[in-house]
């Protein structure tokens, strides 16, 4: 389990340096070779290192232990930004992280290697499609960037929780179809996760990922793999309970915009030069004061004073 442990966190680095990347990238209108190269090549290490710590630990442990990537995250995103990280929404990524370490304290391995069979596949991969179109859909039809980034954020959080499961189970028994499922989950997964970062900032999409993954990752692995929670149903109603808490943390990420607005902000400030002087732009409105001089005329003398112009929305 030390190992799992190990390997799962050094995984959740990796996806919380890919996901201020493809926070940047989306930012920045998906612009620039180097950062898609940077967001591809951090989600493929971590990707590789979560597959390793599957191959040591339950899919329930591995998955909650993938929170962590909150904890990375905002404080990376909040230097990169030049601002603070609010103690609401520190308390919020805590309430998120507690939730799912009770989760993952609660899962428990079974006895031996179970295998997938053909049904359970096609019912797991039919539920798949069907959720992750559902929160694709809901996403384009939302007029709100944070619901449909959280949305989007969902859908991938689901792409990734069971691309786990099947890895899992391809890992004890390899099968080509098993690998090109877990690739075809994985990609839409990512692609899912860098659209949910456009007008949502960082913080509500990352934390939505971070607890639809494990959740539906435990949910699958305890109906498909026989995975399941520690004391019977005791453990499975305090597994419940703690996703409340995680769910509370996340509802509170996703109101908040501490750093999604300073993140968005940072990115999209430029300069205005006017007559030498330069004005900080955030986004497409411009309102500033600009005095016009007149200059003096030929059959008169100078003009008294100057005029002020107030100049907004240019």
């Amino acid at each position: 389990m030390g190992w799992a442990i190990g390997l799962s966190l050094l995984s959740a680095a990796c996806y919380a340096g890919a996901a201020v990347v493809q926070e940047r990238l989306a930012a920045g209108g998906h612009r620039g070779f180097g950062r898609w190269a940077g967001s591809v090549g951090l989600t493929l290490v971590g990707g590789g290192l979560h597959t390793i710590a599957l191959t040591v630990g339950s899919v329930g442990v591995v998955q909650a232990l993938g929170t962590v990537t909150l904890l990375f995250a905002l404080p990376v995103a909040a230097v990169r930004a030049r601002t603070r990280i609010t103690p609401g929404a520190w308390r919020d990524a805590g309430l998120t992280v507690a939730g799912l370490t009770g989760i993952m304290a609660l899962s428990r391995s079974p006895a031996s290697s179970v295998e997938l069979t053909g049904d359970a596949a096609r019912y797991l991969l039919l539920a798949t499609v069907f959720a992750v179109a559902a929160l694709s859909l809901a996403a384009w039809q939302s007029s709100r960037p944070v619901i449909r980034s959280v949305l989007l954020a969902g859908a991938a959080g689901v792409a990734f929780g069971v691309s786990s499961v099947i890895t899992k189970a391809v890992l004890d028994d390899l099968s080509v179809a098993g690998i090109a499922v877990v690739g075809v989950l994985a990609v839409t997964g990512y692609l899912l996760g860098q659209a949910s970062y456009a007008g949502g900032g960082l913080a509500a999409p990352l934390a939505m990922v971070s607890v639809a993954n494990p959740v539906v990752a435990a949910t699958a692995g305890a109906l498909v793999l026989g995975e399941g929670f520690r004391f019977g149903t005791v453990g499975t109603a305090l597994a419940a309970l703690c996703g409340v808490i995680a769910a509370l943390g996340v509802t509170g990420l996703s109101r908040r915009t501490g750093i999604t607005a300073a993140t968005a902000t940072a990115s999209s400030s430029r300069e205005f030069v006017h007559n030498g002087e330069s004005m900080p732009v955030t986004g497409s409105s411009i309102t500033a004061s600009t005095t016009i001089r007149q200059p003096a005329l030929a059959h008169g003398g100078p003009l008294t004073g100057s005029r002020t112009a107030n100049t907004s929305q240019i």
